[in-house]
């Protein structure tokens, strides 16, 4: 439990870039606080000027590299009575984002925590894909190593919620690659950029296509991947043709021949001897 001499953590919830979408609450907070922990105190400082919150509280960076350190310091300044509050450069701290370290911290020690919600890239996304959004999963940045992530991808093969995902405007085309390579050239996806801001874009079609697209005009800012979660196979797209070809396109992306041919068996919902034999034939 929290005791009257400690201070408050506030989680607050960032527009993800138009700063219309601020809530009179998130004013109310920044202007509030004793204690800024922000992401990129540049974007804060730009971020209070739009809003035209002129703050009394100290700012501090909190970012990957130093949430580890700092998050001791800003225990203590709770211990002491502040109010801190923590934001990211869009959307809700501890999301793919600076925050869990501290909350986790905070509530080990029995001190209060709050949150003023805000925007959202992963729901907005959702919203904009035009993908089923009863059921969804929210898998954050895949791994960089080609086989962490082709061994995410294949376990996520048969999720049948509809998947969202972050990634970097460089690795985009990669990743919708493998993701492709392991879902099927066809499993429909939407690749949302610079949501909200003036550049926004929702680009919408096959995993293949979609990377296509990524290489011939390769998006800028920040993306989100929405991809549709698995139907289960149609046994009239089983041909050896298309077998042998997806086999193909895994070991294309590194993945060992046996395990190709295994994943490949479980997407078209066949034995794996029938894949085998479709490669026999291919080669």
């Amino acid at each position: 439990m929290s005791t009257s001499s400690t201070g408050v953590l506030v989680l607050l919830g960032a527009p993800l870039g138009n700063p219309e979408d601020a809530s009179s609450r998130l004013r109310t907070e920044l202007a509030r606080a004793d204690v800024i922990a922000a992401e990129d105190t540049r974007r804060l400082r730009r971020l209070l000027s739009e809003l035209d919150v002129v703050p009394t509280a100290s700012i501090t960076s909190y970012f990957e590299a130093n949430e580890a350190g700092r998050t001791t310091t800003l225990i203590e300044q709770l211990y002491d009575g502040k109010r801190v509050a923590v934001i990211t450069d869009g959307g809700m701290p501890s999301v793919s984002d600076p925050g869990f370290r501290l909350v986790k911290a905070a509530i080990d020690a029995g001190i209060a925590i709050t949150c003023a919600p805000g925007a959202s890239a992963v729901t907005t996304a959702l919203a904009l894909s035009g993908m089923p959004c009863d059921r969804f999963c929210f898998e954050g940045f895949a791994p960089r190593k080609d086989g962490e992530r082709r061994r995410l991808f294949g376990e996520l093969a048969e999720e049948k919620r509809t998947m969202v995902f972050f990634e970097s405007p460089r690795r985009v085309e990669e990743t919708l690659r493998a993701m492709a390579a392991a879902f099927g050239d066809d499993r429909p996806a939407a690749l949302c950029r610079e949501l909200t801001k003036t550049h926004e874009e929702v680009r919408r079609g096959g995993l293949a296509e979609l990377a296509e697209g990524a290489q011939a005009d390769p998006p800028r800012g920040e993306v989100t991947l929405v991809v549709s979660g698995w139907t289960g196979p149609d046994a009239s797209e089983a041909t050896p043709e298309a077998m042998a070809a997806a086999v193909a396109a895994l070991e294309a992306a590194g993945t060992d021949r046996k395990l190709a041919m295994k994943e490949v068996a479980v997407r078209y919902g066949v034995s794996r001897r029938d894949v085998y034999a479709a490669v026999l034939k291919a080669d």
